[in-house]
Formats: structure tokens, C-alpha cells, sequence
């Protein structure tokens, strides 16, 4: 027979509704009381059950974490961190749904009954109808990565264009004019900040870029490793490439390898999203750190406390990004 909450009380000396509030983390009660039906309920292996506590609370328990897509173009590594942020967060307070938008044919199944509230992570402007239904139904949300100004919605994302401009001007400083650029999977919002930091750095110091130079990407290993080809056959080949995320940093490198040559003696490579493997292949790769498990982290607390204080806030967090400068970039003797 499972062990309920009215067992943890009887145990603890104290109410059911001091129980479920204890462990329900409530700022009403107090943390020496917390911990000690924390324990008991750990040693009684208590596992919530959510069906009843819907029912009793006129809630779902339910937290819906949606993407762009599931299988075009996001990568592992963000979907990983961003899945690990939340999650590193919400605990076992709530069951964690994980969705592509593209998926849906219909919004219709998205409502209050349905989820307690939604993290979208949005890498596109078409996302903006499932947004705008969310935000219509009085969900609770929090959307990531990309800007939004739909009102009662939290928006949390980085500085992309930014990372993008260090990443290039770093290059450019250590002695690098024939700079490419892999781009991101085409209407991808992050793809488009990127490209437009990379443009910004070639136009603040002075750098043509000539087209073949530009090769289109999918965020993923294979259109890295494509790009790269097409910039080795090159007459007069980039002497640095700038791709719009640390996957198709990979495939590049890979390529280069396969030519026979080598990162970073023939060819510098920057990468961009600081992913889990970056600093683990060789050479190490430089690239920007963008914060995911941070700001899914950050989504994940502001997002529990909007559905416990039923608050809609309308706000814009940007975090910064940073480059993290490892081995993959040779300086160019001038």
C-alpha cells in the first residue's frame, strides 16, 4: 500500500496541510519543520501523487517545456543544458513536459487543466501564435532565447549579436582578414543575431567578406562539415571560420582534418554556444558561452513563482554572453 501524506503527519506529530505545504517548499512553514518531514517522507519513499493532488487543488501539476522543433535544428547540447536547467529546478515538484511546437496541429489541448504553467524556448518568430494562445488562456510563461514583447509574458535570452561581435573581433585581432562564416538553420532568430554580429565586426574594422565566404548551416554536424568543404576548395581559402554553433564547429574541424590539415596551424575555428564537448576536443575549442542551463535555470524559478503568487509578469532579462578563448585560434604573424 503507498504511503500518503495523512501517514507522513501522523508520523510528524503535524497537520496533512502542514505536510503538503512543507513539501511543497510554502515560505509558511519553517525550514527546521520542512527538513524533518523531508526526511520521514524520504524514508517512507513517499512519491506524490499528482492525480489526487490535481484533483483536490483544481491543479495539474503539470509544466509544459517547449521548443521550436524536436529534430531540425536543435542541437543536443542546447537541448540538453536547457532540459537539465529546468529541471535542476523544479524537482520532483512537477511533471516536466517536453514538446516541439511543430508537433501540434492544434493549440486546443494546451489550456489551464492541461499545464500549471509553460517554458517555450523559442528559436523562431513563428512561434509567436503558440505564444500568443498560451498568454490568451492565462497560462503562466516564461519564454527563453528569443525576444518577445506579448504582454504578461517573462522573457529571458542573451546577447547573441554581441557574442557573435567578440567572437569575430577577436579573430580580426589576432591578425585573421579572411574570415567565413557557417550560418544557423535559416529563420532561426539566433542565426540571424549571430550572422548580424559577425556583419558588425567586419564593418567596424574595415573587412570585406567576400560570398563565397558565407556557406548556409543547419545547426547541426553534417552542414558543418559540408561548409567546410566548400571553403577548402577555395583558391585562396578563409584563414578563419566563424560557425554559428559549436556542432558545426565540429563537422568544420572534422573536414579539416580530413584534408589533411590542421586546427589551428591551417586553419582557425570559433564556435559559439560553449556546449557540454567544447572544451573536451582537440584542439579545445574557442568559442561564446552562452548561458542555457542559466537562463532555463532562471526561467524555471521566476516561472514557479509567477504560478505560486498567480502573478503574470511582463518583463526582459538579457544575460550576458562571454568568449571563452581555448585553443582552436592561431594568431597570424603581422
Amino acid at each position: 500500500m503507498s504511503v500518503t501524506i495523512k501517514d507522513i503527519a501522523k508520523l510528524a506529530g503535524v497537520s496533512h496541510t502542514t505536510v503538503s505545504r512543507a513539501l511543497n517548499n510554502s515560505p509558511l512553514i519553517q525550514e527546521e519543520t520542512k527538513e524533518r518531514i523531508r526526511l520521514i517522507a524520504e524514508q517512507l519513499d513517499y512519491t506524490p501523487n499528482y492525480s489526487a493532488k490535481s484533483l483536490v487543488l483544481d491543479r495539474s501539476y503539470n509544466l509544459g517545456l517547449f521548443f521550436t522543433t524536436l529534430s531540425k535544428g536543435t542541437s543536443a547540447g542546447f537541448f540538453y543544458e536547457a532540459i537539465r536547467g529546468v529541471n535542476s529546478v523544479i524537482q520532483d515538484r512537477y511533471q516536466l513536459i517536453v514538446k516541439g511546437i511543430d508537433d501540434y496541429t492544434s493549440f486546443q489541448s494546451i489550456t489551464r487543466k492541461s499545464f500549471d504553467g509553460i517554458i517555450v524556448v523559442s528559436q523562431s518568430d513563428d512561434d509567436q501564435a503558440i505564444i500568443d494562445h498560451i498568454a490568451g488562456k492565462g497560462i503562466p510563461l516564461v519564454v527563453l532565447n528569443r525576444p518577445v514583447s506579448t504582454a504578461g509574458v517573462l522573457n529571458i535570452l542573451s546577447d547573441e549579436e554581441q557574442g557573435a561581435f567578440l567572437a569575430c573581433s577577436y579573430l580580426i585581432e589576432q591578425g585573421h582578414t579572411r574570415i567565413a562564416l557557417i550560418e544557423g538553420r535559416k529563420g532561426f532568430k539566433s542565426a540571424q543575431n549571430r550572422k548580424d554580429g559577425f556583419e558588425r565586426a567586419m564593418k567596424h574594422y574595415g573587412i570585406s567578406i567576400p560570398s563565397v565566404y558565407r556557406m548556409p548551416g543547419l545547426y547541426d554536424l553534417e552542414s558543418g562539415h559540408k561548409a567546410m568543404q566548400q571553403f577548402l576548395a577555395l583558391a585562396d581559402r578563409p584563414t578563419a571560420v566563424f560557425s554559428c554553433n559549436d556542432e558545426m564547429a565540429l563537422g568544420a574541424m572534422k573536414a579539416i582534418s580530413e584534408a589533411g590539415m590542421q586546427v589551428p596551424a591551417d586553419i582557425s575555428v570559433v564556435g559559439f554556444d560553449d556546449t557540454v564537448f567544447a572544451a573536451y576536443v582537440t584542439p579545445a575549442l574557442t568559442t561564446v558561452r552562452r548561458p542555457i542551463e542559466q537562463i532555463s535555470k532562471e526561467g524555471a524559478v521566476r516561472l514557479l513563482g509567477n504560478i505560486e503568487n498567480k502573478q503574470h509578469e511582463t518583463e526582459q532579462v538579457l544575460l550576458k554572453t562571454e568568449l571563452v578563448v581555448r585553443e582552436s585560434v592561431k594568431k597570424l604573424l603581422t
